[in-house]
C-alpha cells in the first residue's frame, strides 16, 4: 500500500484523547467520583487507541503527530496506572499526591508547552487543543502542589473545554474528508 493510500490517524487519536479528558475533567469538576468507567476508557481509548494512531502518524512520516499521540497515549496508561498503584504494595503508593503527582503533571505541562510550539503552523483549533491542554497541565500540578480544591474544580472545567475542542477537530477532520471541502472549520 503506497503512503498516498493511507488513513488519516489524527482523527482517531484526537477522539480517544477528548473523550478520555472530558470524562476525567467531569470528575475533577467535581460531578462524580472516579471510577473504573474512566479508568478503563483512559487506559484502552485514551491509551491504547492513541499510541495506535502514533504508530499510524509514523507510518506516514508525521513527527509531530507520532511523538503527540504515541506520548499522551501512553501518559493515559501510566496515570491509570498510578491511580491503580494505592491499591497495591508497590512503595510509590506510600508517597503524597504533592510528593509525586504534581511533578508528573508539572512535567507533562513543560512537555506539552513544548509541543504547542509545534502547532503555529498547524490550524488553530490544534493550537487550542494544546494551549488548553498545557494550562490544565499546570492547573492540575497547582491543585497537587497546593492541596487546592477550588484550583482542581477550574481545571476540570477547563478540561472539559480541552477535551471538547479535541473531539471537535477529530469529527471536523473525518467530515471534512468524507465532504472534500471544509464543512466544519478548523482555522
Amino acid at each position: 500500500m503506497s503512503e498516498d493510500n493511507l488513513s488519516n490517524p489524527a482523527p482517531l487519536g484526537l477522539m480517544g484523547f477528548g473523550m478520555t479528558t472530558v470524562l476525567l475533567n467531569i470528575h475533577n469538576a467535581g460531578f462524580f467520583p472516579i471510577t473504573g468507567m474512566i479508568l478503563a476508557m483512559g487506559l484502552c481509548y485514551g491509551g491504547v487507541a492513541q499510541v495506535i494512531a502514533g504508530i499510524m502518524e509514523f507510518r506516514k512520516g508525521n513527527t509531530f503527530g507520532t511523538t503527540a499521540f504515541t506520548s499522551y497515549g501512553l501518559f493515559w496508561i501510566s496515570l491509570v496506572a498510578l491511580l491503580l498503584f494505592p491499591s497495591s504494595d508497590i512503595p510509590l503508593a506510600q508517597a503524597t499526591p504533592a510528593d509525586y503527582m504534581g511533578w508528573y503533571l508539572l512535567l507533562w505541562g513543560i512537555f506539552t508547552l513544548c509541543m504547542f510550539f509545534g502547532t503555529f503552523n498547524k490550524p488553530r483549533v490544534l493550537q487550542f487543543v494544546f494551549a488548553s491542554l498545557t494550562l490544565l497541565f499546570f492547573l492540575l500540578a497547582m491543585r497537587d502542589f497546593t492541596g487546592s480544591t477550588s484550583i482542581g474544580t477550574f481545571a476540570g472545567y477547563e478540561g472539559i473545554i480541552c477535551g471538547a475542542s479535541a473531539m471537535y477537530l477529530s469529527v471536523a477532520e473525518v467530515i471534512n474528508e468524507q465532504y472534500g471541502r471544509a464543512v466544519l472549520p478548523i482555522g
